[in-house]
Protein backbone atom coordinates (compact mmCIF):
# COMPACT_ATOMS: atom_id res chain seq x y z
CA UNK A 1 0.00 0.00 0.00
CA UNK A 2 1.01 3.68 -0.58
CA UNK A 3 2.45 6.02 2.33
CA UNK A 4 0.69 8.83 3.10
CA UNK A 5 3.27 11.78 2.74
CA UNK A 6 3.37 14.75 5.41
CA UNK A 7 5.18 17.81 4.84
CA UNK A 8 5.71 19.45 8.47
CA UNK A 9 6.34 22.97 7.07
CA UNK A 10 4.96 23.89 3.96
CA UNK A 11 6.33 27.44 2.35
CA UNK A 12 3.88 29.68 1.56
CA UNK A 13 4.95 29.75 -1.65
CA UNK A 14 4.12 26.71 -2.23
CA UNK A 15 0.78 27.20 -0.54
CA UNK A 16 -0.10 30.06 -2.78
CA UNK A 17 1.11 28.17 -5.80
CA UNK A 18 -1.29 25.00 -4.71
CA UNK A 19 -4.11 27.24 -4.62
CA UNK A 20 -5.00 26.42 -0.85
CA UNK A 21 -6.88 29.19 -0.01
CA UNK A 22 -9.58 28.54 -2.09
CA UNK A 23 -9.48 24.40 -1.14
CA UNK A 24 -12.80 23.36 0.79
CA UNK A 25 -12.64 22.65 4.32
CA UNK A 26 -14.08 19.96 6.20
CA UNK A 27 -14.41 19.33 10.54
CA UNK A 28 -14.27 16.28 12.44
CA UNK A 29 -14.73 15.94 16.06
CA UNK A 30 -12.82 13.53 18.57
CA UNK A 31 -13.45 10.24 17.38
CA UNK A 32 -12.07 7.13 16.19
CA UNK A 33 -13.30 5.34 12.30
CA UNK A 34 -12.40 3.41 9.32
CA UNK A 35 -11.59 4.88 5.93
CA UNK A 36 -11.02 4.45 2.16
CA UNK A 37 -9.51 7.11 -0.03
CA UNK A 38 -10.93 6.63 -3.19
CA UNK A 39 -8.94 9.81 -4.65
CA UNK A 40 -5.70 10.80 -4.12
CA UNK A 41 -6.24 13.77 -1.73
CA UNK A 42 -3.94 16.66 -0.79
CA UNK A 43 -4.58 18.56 2.82
CA UNK A 44 -3.86 21.48 4.45
CA UNK A 45 -4.18 20.93 8.34
CA UNK A 46 -5.39 24.00 9.56
CA UNK A 47 -6.29 22.95 13.53
CA UNK A 48 -6.02 19.47 15.66
CA UNK A 49 -3.95 16.22 15.52
CA UNK A 50 -4.45 12.97 13.92
CA UNK A 51 -3.34 9.40 13.48
CA UNK A 52 -3.84 7.64 10.27
CA UNK A 53 -3.21 3.61 10.74
CA UNK A 54 -2.89 1.29 7.42
CA UNK A 55 -5.06 -0.95 7.14
CA UNK A 56 -2.54 -3.15 6.69
CA UNK A 57 -1.02 -3.43 9.84
CA UNK A 58 2.00 -0.76 8.31
CA UNK A 59 3.23 2.13 11.16
CA UNK A 60 1.15 4.68 11.68
CA UNK A 61 1.42 8.32 10.15
CA UNK A 62 0.77 11.31 12.71
CA UNK A 63 0.18 14.90 11.32
CA UNK A 64 -0.75 18.57 12.94
CA UNK A 65 -1.82 21.53 12.58
CA UNK A 66 0.47 23.63 10.25
CA UNK A 67 1.01 19.77 8.06
CA UNK A 68 0.17 19.34 4.19
CA UNK A 69 -0.73 15.92 4.33
CA UNK A 70 -0.87 13.80 1.05
CA UNK A 71 -3.14 10.50 1.37
CA UNK A 72 -2.94 8.39 -1.77
CA UNK A 73 -5.43 6.90 -4.22
CA UNK A 74 -6.58 3.22 -2.42
CA UNK A 75 -5.68 3.98 0.76
CA UNK A 76 -7.31 2.10 3.71
CA UNK A 77 -6.82 2.93 7.25
CA UNK A 78 -8.39 4.18 10.70
CA UNK A 79 -8.64 7.65 11.50
CA UNK A 80 -8.07 8.42 15.12
CA UNK A 81 -8.43 12.13 15.89
CA UNK A 82 -6.97 13.19 18.72
CA UNK A 83 -7.72 16.91 18.92
CA UNK A 84 -10.60 18.37 16.72
CA UNK A 85 -9.49 18.58 12.94
CA UNK A 86 -10.18 20.91 10.09
CA UNK A 87 -8.70 20.85 7.37
CA UNK A 88 -8.70 22.48 3.49
CA UNK A 89 -8.56 19.79 0.75
CA UNK A 90 -8.20 18.99 -3.01
CA UNK A 91 -8.83 15.98 -4.77
CA UNK A 92 -6.87 15.12 -7.35
CA UNK A 93 -6.56 11.58 -9.59
CA UNK A 94 -9.09 8.82 -8.81
CA UNK A 95 -12.96 9.06 -8.25
CA UNK A 96 -14.25 11.51 -11.14
CA UNK A 97 -17.38 12.86 -9.07
CA UNK A 98 -15.57 13.48 -5.84
CA UNK A 99 -12.70 15.37 -8.03
CA UNK A 100 -15.65 17.33 -10.47
CA UNK A 101 -17.54 18.81 -7.13
CA UNK A 102 -14.10 19.50 -5.22
CA UNK A 103 -12.97 21.61 -8.82
CA UNK A 104 -16.23 23.63 -8.55
CA UNK A 105 -15.99 24.78 -4.60
CA UNK A 106 -12.94 25.78 -5.40
CA UNK A 107 -13.32 27.70 -8.47
CA UNK A 108 -16.78 29.21 -6.06
CA UNK A 109 -14.29 30.13 -3.30
CA UNK A 110 -11.67 31.71 -5.71
CA UNK A 111 -14.62 34.04 -7.09
CA UNK A 112 -15.87 34.64 -3.95
CA UNK A 113 -12.62 35.79 -2.93
CA UNK A 114 -12.21 38.08 -6.10
CA UNK A 115 -15.85 39.40 -5.43
CA UNK A 116 -15.24 41.20 -2.08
Amino acid sequence: MKEITVDSNPSDALLKEMGAAHWPTWQKEVSVFPWEFVTTETALILEGECEMTPEDGGPSTTFKAGDLVVFPLGYKGTWKVKKALKKRYMHSAGDMKKRFFNRLTRVINQTKSIVK
